[in-house]
């Protein structure tokens, strides 16, 4: 079971995490005991009076310095790994115990005025979205995003459905791709975005052909310099003015040089870690058409380098750069090697070679995130199935087995069955909490489902692919002085357009003009049902009133009846939520207002 598999995760993570832990406090006292050390042993040799016993131990605890930093920097980086692949897996358990996702819940996106999202809980808190979605990145949710804000081509769902049927199969590459990727959570900031804006940036330049030349030669000459000292004749005194001269230099460029750090800066670990993301792609093999066509948008052709390497590349010249941070060590490496200009000066000519190539990942990854995103959930859920697209809306139909609500736990669900062949428009007819809009919500939402090219929650699912448009949860609005019967009103003329105008629409009505008496009730969702036959309209509609289901008289082979209803035994309700044949003839409105108190005046006893 998925949840088993988190757990394990969980469970030996936590140990990595600790042990992680003890290395870098022991790292941290090795680099203090260096520090005091050194600058006692360093303070001894002074007593000798010779100046190169002095400098070569001043280096050497410098190299030495730095290479517990880069130690440290390391187990670093792999205890944020740790706690990043920790909080992955944690997220998992807790969207299988029906809490909050960590990753956007599209709440952006919800729009009263669309033809079905809001009606169907697609976007926003305790959403389909919140529940599916894996993307990091503002590119990859806004993917997602389309593809479940409206139906695809049928090519289009199957070539995400084998890629989906294959990446469920290697949850470990998946658990992965979304670490890599998290640094992305939460940021403001849209990284291709960001880059594109910077490397355009008229101001990212730096230096002259003096530069140029100059400063990539210093180590070189420091280095002469000291072999002359050694073996010719004590220039030391020289050397050291010339490093002062470079620290002023490089002093008196530092706001320029900040110019360039401070906007890089805080992206070059977002840099790494994406890099890392691309590798996962480019060293997995495919065999689904869609995962081998965003592979091949990594590739680099006119480089001879990934586009993994290529980033990686970047974020490290961002690292580097990142050293000046550190006033001893950028003081001395910018004495030694104008280290702030050479890195800047790296980071420029980078950008002159790769900035084309760069952003070429971006759109794959984003595709990428969104079918991992469904890859999860066809993991998460193996007893889900894949849907099957069918041809022609006008003459396949609508089938559905076993069909659970997803949004529903499994264990307070209620599967049903429904086939389409034999009507075009279901009249399902029941009493109140019966279960009417919840079955409307239940096959909405998986076709939302299907057409994204997920996995859906049934045993077996076929339908062509239908424009969905929903009447379900009408609301009057005080910003638009609109009263409820009046936005029933601009509903219903939606959905009448939109099935005069889209022949492969579906809608989902349930309980139409509520906002009105029983009578114009009654005729007008007659007159509406009528029209909607008369436009050749598909879907179904849920309603209270008993009297529209004898319209199926008069259009026999079109509407059909079904219905939801209850058993009494005694003063109890007991509601099964099956959809069963025909018309409901058991309504509880009255048991129901007796159980509050207040007796209908039919059953009143004299």
């Amino acid at each position: 079971m998925s949840a088993d598999f988190y757990q394990s995760n969980v469970n030996r993570t936590k140990e990595e995490i600790k042990s992680l832990e003890k290395q870098i406090n022991k790292n941290a006292f090795l680099r203090l005991g260096l520090m005091v050390l050194g600058a006692i042993g360093i303070w001894q040799l002074f007593s000798l009076n010779n100046i190169f016993l002095v400098l070569g131990a001043f280096l050497l605890v410098i190299f030495l310095f730095a290479f517990l930093v880069y130690r440290q920097a390391k187990v670093d980086r792999q205890l944020q790994e740790a706690k990043v692949f920790l909080s992955v897996n944690e997220n998992e358990l807790h969207i299988q115990d029906r809490k909050k996702n960590m990753y956007d819940d599209g709440e952006t996106y919800e729009d009263p005025k669309h033809p079905y999202s809001s009606d169907l809980d697609i976007f926003g808190p305790n959403s389909l979205f919140e529940m599916v979605n894996r993307c990091a990145t503002k590119d990859g949710v806004a993917v997602l995003h389309s593809w479940m804000d409206a139906p695809s081509s049928k090519e289009e769902i199957s070539a995400r459905q084998e890629a989906v049927e294959e990446l469920k199969n290697d949850p470990e590459h998946l658990q992965a791709f979304q670490t890599k990727m998290l640094f992305n959570l939460g940021s403001k900031i849209n990284l291709r975005s960001y880059i594109y804006s910077y490397f355009h940036d008229k101001s990212f330049q730096f230096g002259n052909a003096f530069y140029k030349i100059y400063v990539p030669i210093v180590p070189w000459i420091f280095l002469a310099g000291i072999l002359f000292s050694i073996f010719v004749h004590n220039i030391g005194g020289y050397l050291l003015g010339l490093g002062i001269i470079h620290l002023l230099w490089t002093m008196a460029q530092a706001g320029k040089v900040s110019h360039f750090s401070n906007k890089i800066d805080k992206i070059g670990v977002s840099l790494i870690g994406f890099a890392d993301a691309i590798k996962l792609m480019e060293d997995k093999k495919y065999s689904a058409r869609l995962n081998q066509e965003l592979q091949k948008k990594i590739e680099v052709e006119s480089q001879q380098k990934k586009l993994s390497s290529i980033i990686n590349e970047l974020g490290k010249l961002i690292d580097k750069l990142d050293v000046r941070n550190n006033m001893l060590i950028g003081a001395i490496l910018n004495m030694l090697a104008l280290w702030d200009f050479k890195q800047v000066m790296a980071i420029s000519k980078w950008k002159d070679q790769y900035e084309d190539s760069i952003l070429s990942g971006f759109d794959a990854v984003a595709k990428y995130e969104s079918l991992v995103s469904l890859s999860i959930l066809a993991y998460n859920h193996a007893d889900w199935t894949q849907p099957n697209i069918l041809n022609d809306f006008e003459k396949d139909q609508l089938i559905a087995e076993d069909i659970n609500h997803p949004l529903i736990p499994s264990n307070k669900s209620i599967a049903n069955d429904y086939h389409a062949q034999d009507h075009k428009i279901a009249l399902i007819t029941g009493s109140n909490m019966a279960g009417k809009s919840t079955f409307l919500r239940t096959i909405g939402i998986n076709a939302v489902l299907a057409y994204t090219g997920a996995v859906v929650c049934a045993k077996n699912f076929a339908l062509p692919i239908y424009q969905l448009v929903t009447y379900m949860r009408i609301k009057d609005s005080l910003n638009e002085s609109t009263s409820t019967f009046k936005a029933e009103l601009d509903r219903m003329k939606f959905i009448l357009e939109r099935v005069k105008d889209i022949k492969s629409s579906y809608f989902l009505i349930d309980e139409m003009l509520r906002g009105t008496n029983s009578v114009d009730k009654y005729l007008g969702s007659k007159a509406i049902i009528k029209k909607l036959i008369e436009l050749h309209g598909r879907g179904m509609l849920a309603t209270h009133d008993l009297q529209l289901s004898e319209l199926v008289n008069d259009y026999p082979g079109y509407l059909k009846n079904y219905h939801f209803d209850i058993q009494v035994h005694g003063s109890e309700m007991l509601f099964d939520y099956k959809l069963k044949d025909g018309a409901c003839t058991i309504f509880n409105a009255s048991m129901l207002l007796k159980g509050i108190g207040i007796v209908v005046e039919s059953e009143k006893v004299d």
